[in-house]
């Protein structure tokens, strides 16, 4: 069984129908219904492999929880790719409730719905399964509270593959640059917004949905045996490490 959250839509949806077109059972889990039940529905047709869907909060226990019983006593692979930048498209906040509100909403939705899955989860897996869990560019141009959150998950990524390691479980963080076609910024992207983020790669292109695909099958795989407690950036050059 492959467990990715947010798999409605964006990178997660992708993964998971790439993974159903190749024959796998994959269980996909996010806040909302719909999409997860459309994803599933496309899973059917997509090949020999099956997707189910499960609405739940991953930020609070009964939702992690809910998860793990659908996923069973054997989960070969984790991606969370849910999350997201609740700043996007809200008002500044006029009061300190306000502010403190967005705060605990960002680490809850990206932080805290990382530990608690990878908590819930980690138990049903074993020998030769790997984790990944989705960080950001944002991490490195400290982007409001996302960025670090983000820089969080990243970090959480490193020790959890420390503690997972002698059980055989590899863990890595993949840190998208922009990739276009998901939803995460709520219809706020303008055509100039996007140019500007393209101009900014060493490539010259914008990232797609498929490219992260890509990776991650590499690295739920055994090809990536020996690699473990990364963050791997996928943004076209626009962040270089050394």
């Amino acid at each position: 069984m492959h467990v990715i959250t947010g798999g409605g839509t964006g990178i997660g949806r992708a993964l998971a129908l790439s993974l159903a077109r190749d024959g796998h059972a994959v269980l996909i889990a996010g806040r909302r219904a719909a999409p997860l039940e459309a994803v599933a529905q496309e899973g059917a047709t997509a090949g020999g492999g099956t997707i189910t869907a499960v609405a739940c909060d991953l930020s609070t226990s009964q939702g992690a929880r809910a998860l793990a019983e659908r996923a069973g006593t054997k989960v070969d692979s984790l991606v969370h790719c849910a999350g997201g930048n609740p700043a996007i498209g809200r008002p500044e906040s006029a009061t300190l409730e306000e502010e403190a509100a967005l705060l605990e909403e960002t680490l809850a939705g990206n932080l805290v719905s990382a530990a608690l899955t990878v908590t819930a989860l980690q138990g049903a897996m074993g020998e030769g399964s790997a984790i990944v869990l989705l960080g950001s560019i944002a991490a490195e141009h400290g982007v409001g509270y996302y960025g670090p959150a983000k820089a969080a998950v990243a970090s959480y990524a490193v020790g959890l593959a420390a503690a997972l390691g002698p059980r055989g479980i590899r863990v890595t963080c993949l840190s998208p640059g922009y990739i276009s076609g998901t939803e995460f910024f709520a219809g706020t992207m303008t055509e100039e917004r996007a140019e500007a983020l393209r101009s900014r790669t060493a490539l010259g292109r914008t990232g797609e949905p498929e490219d992260a695909v890509d990776v991650l099958r590499f690295l739920l795989s055994e090809r990536s045996r020996h690699l473990t407690g990364q963050n791997i950036h996928l943004d076209g050059g626009a962040f270089t490490t050394r």
